[in-house]
């Protein structure tokens, strides 16, 4: 059995890899649960399994297909990650650490994210798309917990980029679509949340609520990528209407709603420019 290599050897070994697809496109995609369609719409398009990628974690939740594609969307390269590691599958929060290093090490210079969420705003209904203006981070875990030196202490006082964040309401509202935009409150799950929870997190400002996307958002700001996050709402929070709420039931949702929001991430990704990484 040859020995499990170090983290760094990881993410070397993975760009390895990353740069027989070429040189690195300047954004890459993370889809979350429902998102699965706009992988479909690269144009020459090569995959490589995460279990190919050392630094890459192996998932175990429905709708994360585990794979990498780079390919083109409007004449522009874009990797796209289908599928991540939640908090919820082992109880840590670093689950993707090697894989946003991989990407930052290879040349990536801005992360979109995307996941499905539940509402706590009733005029923000199920096929609702929200773009993420900050984010509470109920948990209170961070996927730095073991980072050496003064790096490890990121400011997260504008943690979804507010240039990026302008060009994705223009981009959505030129397409004639609707894009909200409000606070994501992470917590752990895997079970769902309490109604008295639910008002908790509305007090406290949150519009939105799931189970990723805040780790991810943080590696990245440490890795100095530019971030930007979308949540395609599957239903109404728990004590907001009467549906109950399961796994299946937000996958079904999000295939329902899958085109619509699809549309409004490819006009998205289309209108992003790419600066420098900060």
């Amino acid at each position: 059995m040859s020995p499990t290599p170090s983290p760094a050897d990881a993410i070397a070994r993975s760009v390895e890899r990353l740069n027989e697809l070429g040189p690195a496109p300047p954004i890459a995609v993370l889809l979350g649960s429902g998102w699965g369609g706009f992988a479909e719409r690269l144009e020459a398009a090569d995959d490589v399994a995460y279990a190919d990628l050392p630094a890459f974690p192996s998932l175990g939740v429905g709708g994360h297909a585990g794979r990498l594609r780079c390919g083109r969307l409007g004449g522009r390269r874009v990797a796209v990650l289908m599928g991540r590691k939640h908090a919820y599958e082992t109880g840590a929060a670093d689950g993707m650490k090697g894989a946003i290093r991989s990407l930052a090490a290879w040349g990536v210079r801005i992360l979109v994210q995307t996941n499905a969420a539940g509402s706590l705003d009733r005029a923000m209904p199920p096929g609702a798309l929200m773009l993420l203006d900050d984010h509470l981070n109920i948990v209170q875990r961070s996927p730095l917990l073991d980072e050496p030196g003064d790096s490890r202490f990121v400011d997260m006082g504008q943690a979804y980029d507010p240039a990026l964040r302008a060009r994705a309401r223009a981009a959505v509202e030129a397409a004639g679509g609707t894009l909200h935009e409000g606070v994501y409150a992470w917590v752990l799950g895997p079970q769902f949340e309490t109604p008295a929870e639910i008002r908790w997190l509305a007090a406290a400002g949150a519009r939105a609520v799931g189970m990723s996307t805040v780790p991810e958002t943080i590696l990245a700001r440490h890795a100095g990528l530019r971030v930007l996050a979308v949540s395609l709402i599957t239903n109404m929070a728990a004590g907001i209407s009467d549906e109950v709420l399961s796994h299946a039931h937000t996958l079904a949702a999000a295939r329902a709603a899958a085109d619509a929001a699809v549309a409004g991430l490819v006009a998205i990704v289309g209108a992003l420019e790419d600066g420098p990484a900060r």
